[in-house]
């Protein structure tokens, strides 16, 4: 796959089958409209294409609104979007200037004058432009004396679980893991470097590797325990997540870390990826440290146990 940051880096691609949208998540949905841009493409021997933004519209058109969350970091966005078999990616800036560009204008510039666009494949109800003014009837107006054909995928389609970005951040804030996998079809990742934490972990039987998301933006979901499988140097673990504030330890800030399990080794600075796969249960504040690590011996006989069954 191909991945360009702007317009003028982008080479091209043979009969361009093209998509956009902010594909957030990549979720279901997503996949619908890539599948069916593949499937042209081999019809007409061209070459997959979407068109993303970054940073979210949302982002830069609401920046007061601090409550939204992205379900992908940049970087797990183009490996999702390569997993897939996706030729080109490009990924341009997103700013107010660009979101001033009337519906025409894009549809000429960038549709058509930069990409050379063949099949346009847009999901349902899908609009763009200044004041979301464009909407699939324009195209298929704009498509005959541009060059380019247009195709909407249908409402029962792309909705056939209801599945939007929106409906996955509600479901990891519930703590609803099996929901938002469904939904992306992949387990719900987090990523991030090991850090040095306070090692409290150690004295319980449980050491554990504090992670360190870097991307402010990315959803954290709900604070409890989870079973997890574990990605650090080509190699797999299974694990049990925290995501909370430590409130037996009378801690404050949010910590996210991890305990592998058959693991010892030193891992700081090492980059590590945690999918989720089962919420065993919400924060608890126990009465001291004994109740807490008799917990910990519970959480992780599920955690094994969940895992025995998967695979089953």
């Amino acid at each position: 796959m191909t991945i360009s940051y702007s317009l003028e880096e982008f080479t091209g691609a043979k009969n361009a089958v093209v998509t956009t949208g902010t594909f957030d998540g990549v979720h279901f949905g997503h996949q619908k409209i890539i599948s069916r841009m593949q499937e042209i493409a081999r019809n007409i021997e061209g070459e997959t294409l979407i068109l993303s933004f970054f940073p979210h519209p949302r982002m830069i058109l609401h920046p007061e609104d601090e409550k939204l969350k992205l379900l992908n970091s940049k970087a797990e966005k183009i490996r999702l979007m390569e997993s897939l078999g996706i030729d080109h990616l490009l990924l341009i800036p997103f700013s107010r200037d660009f979101s001033n560009m009337s519906s025409d204008e894009f549809v000429q510039k960038i549709l058509v004058d930069s990409l050379k666009t063949r099949k346009l494949v847009i999901g349902y109800d899908h609009r763009f432009g200044k004041n979301r003014e464009g909407d699939f009837a324009s195209l298929v107006k704009m498509g005959p004396r541009l060059g380019f054909e247009v195709e909407e995928i249908p409402e029962q389609d792309i909705n056939a679980i209801a599945v939007s970005s929106t409906r996955i951040r509600k479901a990891l804030a519930d703590g609803d893991i099996q929901t938002a996998n469904s939904y992306l079809q992949y387990p719900y990742s987090l990523e991030g470097t090991v850090i040095k934490g306070d090692q409290i972990g150690r004295t319980l039987g449980y050491p554990t590797a504090n992670i360190f998301v870097e991307d402010p933006n990315k959803l954290i979901p709900a604070e409890g325990i989870y079973a997890v499988k574990v990605y650090l140097k080509d190699k797999t673990y299974l694990g049990m997540l925290y995501i909370g504030r430590r409130p037996v330890l009378h801690k404050i800030n949010l910590s996210i870390e991890v305990n592998l399990f058959d693991f010892q080794d030193e891992i700081y600075g090492e980059n590590i990826r945690v999918d989720l796969y089962h919420y065993i249960r919400p924060d608890a504040n126990f009465k001291g440290l004994e109740p807490l690590i008799e917990q910990m011996g519970k959480d992780k006989i599920e955690t094994q146990e969940f895992f025995r069954n998967l695979k089953a």
